[in-house]
């Protein structure tokens, strides 16, 4: 049995896609098992991260974990996942990490948080791989609205550059670590196959949209202001400044072979992401 953390997110749904294709037995943990919306395949069970005796009777049965946690309770929630695997006899994590948490410049909030979240994992004594990401194609679905209504992207730090990846490329190399031998004790940094900047990613899309779209290069202040007003909780609105800062430095553009390496398919390009999901960027809502 796999059990998936996260599993209405973006990746761990796609984990979740991947291993019901492979035939596989998929239990879900959420707090609100009602609202899930998973396919009738997964047994979907009422549990808590922030709660560690809602754990071991999620856990009863299940061998491998993906593990899958947000926000500013990462380390917390990672150890309390990682201490009751390891009192029941979990054969491996797969832990959803951070790109930037193998910077050790890194010191903003979301990477820092990650760190420690791994650290309770590796110290649980279960086997243990780290999947670090180091930034999400999908993420510019946050433009559908602006691009419908106006033809315009806004975005701070428009030239900076970051090797973005398909989660769906991310839940491929999640599952293999979870499935096969050999990947124990492994880090897998994640990218795309090129880095791109906010107005280069603009570009694309207008390209295969078929129609002209501006790219506006906003402050800081603004978009961490419109985080909020999205209902963004402060601190989480700063932590994904500090880390959309970081498109700015060398280490995010980074172009990294483990999609192929790991699962002998090269990674989406940008391009073929766009194309499949343009009616994200015209039907109305």
């Amino acid at each position: 049995m796999f059990l998936v953390t996260g599993a209405t997110g973006t990746v761990g749904r796609a984990v979740i896609d991947h291993l019901l294709a492979e035939g596989l037995p998929v239990r879900a943990i959420t707090r609100r098992p009602e609202a899930a919306r998973l396919p009738a395949e997964v047994e979907v069970v009422r549990a808590d991260l922030s709660d560690a005796a809602s754990l071991p009777a999620a856990l009863a049965g299940v061998d491998r974990v993906f593990l899958s946690t947000a926000g500013p309770e990462i380390a917390s929630h990672d150890a309390n996942l990682a201490a009751a695997a390891a009192v029941a006899g979990i054969g491996r994590i797969v832990k959803l990490s951070s790109g930037r948490a193998g910077d050790v410049a890194a010191a903003d909030p979301i990477p820092a948080w990650h760190r420690a979240g791994e650290e309770a994992v590796r110290a649980s004594g279960v086997a243990w791989t780290m999947v670090r990401p180091m930034g999400f194609m999908s993420n510019v679905l946050h433009w559908t609205g602006s691009i419908r209504e106006s033809g315009t992207v806004r975005a701070p730090f428009g030239q900076g550059r970051i090797a973005v990846v398909d989660p769906r490329d991310i839940a491929a190399v999640a599952v293999a670590a979870l499935t096969e031998p050999g990947h124990a004790g492994q880090v897998y940094t994640v990218t795309g196959p090129e880095a791109l900047s906010a107005a280069e990613q603009t570009a694309v899309l207008a390209e295969i949209l078929g129609r002209p779209l501006r790219f506006e290069e906003i402050t800081p202040e603004r978009a961490r202001a419109d985080l909020e007003r999205f209902g963004v909780e402060p601190e989480l609105a700063a932590a994904i400044m500090a880390l959309r800062a970081t498109a700015l430095e060398s280490f995010t553009s980074v172009v990294h072979p483990t999609v192929a390496a790991v699962t002998g398919r090269a990674p989406r390009s940008f391009q073929e992401w766009a194309f499949e999901y343009r009616a994200k960027f015209t039907a109305a809502q």
